[in-house]
């Protein structure tokens, strides 16, 4: 299947040319100010533009799936961005990272951290996707995975409690996951993607997972 011709853009990287780079804050995250310009659509150059850019790299999460027990993982914690607009704080998510270690590779990542968040060994390790949650405002890539793992004895309160991390963990039946997405209570996209596709590929996967009908 190939891409329509009018849905790849007609410019690259190369077609923005950065004027200045400036770094106003730097914590725990960092925010660049950046101006620049970039080739219009009509022709030329636009006027230059001044954009922050929250820095945020690339990370990587993953959804752990018990296809004996038809059963997921998902993690809750308290998560400061959620404050002020929605009724509780506490989001449950998948278990996700930031690639923070030079070298290590997403899977190897996601492998690190379902110890580290929910107490489990994950076996096979399946890319679903990438995607950028929010281009306009911040530089982060997001690596999405899916992976077997044997969730019959997983639960309990997990995390570094030095990176200020309490983190329960919550399994759901893979027959409850339409009601959950219903729900409103999973409203981050990283885990509507990976529950959707689980949804959609569900036999190929359990097939593959030697799993019987």
């Amino acid at each position: 299947m190939s891409v329509p011709d009018e849905c790849k853009p007609p410019f690259s990287a190369a077609d923005v040319d950065v004027i200045k780079t400036e770094t106003p804050f730097r914590g725990f995250f960092r925010v660049d100010k950046v101006t620049l310009r970039h080739r219009a659509y009509q022709g030329g150059w636009a006027a230059p533009v001044v954009r922050e850019i929250f820095v945020r790299g690339e990370a990587a999460a993953v959804l752990p799936y018990d296809p004996q027990r038809q059963e997921i993982l998902l993690v809750e914690q308290f998560r400061s961005g959620a404050l002020g607009w929605r009724e509780s704080p506490w989001c449950l998510e998948l278990i996700a990272g930031i690639a923070d270690k030079p070298g290590e590779a997403h899977a190897d990542l996601v492998r690190r951290e379902a110890v580290e968040e929910a107490g489990i060994e994950l076996e096979q390790v399946e890319k679903i996707c990438h995607y950028m949650p929010s281009p306009g405002g911040s530089d982060e890539r997001l690596s999405v995975f899916i992976a077997r793992a044997d969730l019959s004895v997983a639960g309990g309160i997990h995390g570094q409690p030095d990176e200020g991390e309490d983190i329960r963990v919550v399994k759901v039946a893979v027959a409850n996951i339409p009601e959950l997405l219903a729900s409103g209570l999973l409203d981050n996209a990283a885990s509507i993607v990976a529950l959707q596709w689980l949804q959609l590929h569900k036999s190929d996967l359990d097939a593959r997972w030697c799993v019987a009908p």
